[in-house]
């Protein structure tokens, strides 16, 4: 079985140029040719693309791609290791990078367009915009990010005077809640729990029950994050962590 080259663009989502290309600088040259001369590519050459592909996907060149594929010394279980190794470090980098964004909404969420005046009016000495130049620097091009400051920018003081009023209400209460020695898988809790991730969503940007269990673990883990739930109450990041999983858990199951 053979395939002519416009057959492997198509099977293989890139252009015909490309391939043309990859056979000019040997690096896939097809394994034989028609009768008028056109390229034909056999079920060896697929697999040699698809590899060529995934290690370009993970941003080796072309001249990186040739030597590994052309390695003497490599069979191809050796191949399949490394792709493994790579993707498997690329998995861990994107989970990485989805986490700090996370972080950096959250960030957002408690930051404010304000003057200094402004701010301390609304805020009092817990001004969470020192997160908001990191948070600008590192993830400012993502859709939630940006959705997030479209409505923030929108925001006069007595906005954002009205949200915080919201979220010192809420605090009391989930306080409360913890001083009567309410768990966090309790209805009570959950509600409290489903009430934030309203709060977020009205406020800031969408905000599933995915991505609030993962603002949630987030609580926890970040010292900054931490240090903010717990000056309300020692324990509440991790009690309202353990909330919203509970909640996540039962809404999406209903």
């Amino acid at each position: 079985m053979s395939y002519s080259v416009g057959q492997v663009a198509g099977f293989a989502g890139v252009t015909v140029r490309t391939l043309h290309h990859y056979d000019d600088i040997g690096l896939l040259a097809p394994g034989g040719r028609s009768h008028a001369g056109h390229r034909r590519y056999s079920d060896a050459d697929l697999d040699r693309l698809q590899r060529i592909l995934f290690y370009r996907e993970l941003g080796f060149t072309l001249e990186e791609v040739a030597a590994l594929l052309d390695d003497p010394d490599a069979d191809p279980r050796a191949h399949l290791r490394r792709q493994h190794e790579l993707l498997t470090a690329r998995i861990e980098r994107l989970r990485s990078m989805a986490a700090a964004v996370e972080q950096a909404m959250e960030a957002r969420r408690m930051g404010i367009n304000l003057t200094p005046e402004e701010r301390f009016e609304v805020f009092g000495d817990k001004d969470p915009e020192r997160y908001a130049e990191e948070a600008e620097r590192r993830w400012g091009g993502t859709d939630m990010y940006a959705e997030s400051q479209r409505r923030a920018a929108r925001y006069t003081k007595d906005d954002w005077k009205r949200m915080h009023a919201e979220v010192d209400d809420w605090s009391a209460r989930y306080d409360a809640l913890m001083a009567a020695g309410e768990p966090p898988t309790g209805e009570a809790a959950m509600d409290l729990a489903e009430e934030h991730r309203q709060h977020i969503r009205t406020w800031f940007y969408e905000c599933s029950h995915d991505f609030h269990r993962n603002l949630a673990g987030m609580y926890v883990s970040d010292e900054r994050f931490k240090a903010f739930y717990d000056s309300v109450r020692p324990g509440l990041a991790e009690h309202l962590r353990e909330a919203i999983e509970a909640n996540a858990a039962h809404r999406t199951r209903a």
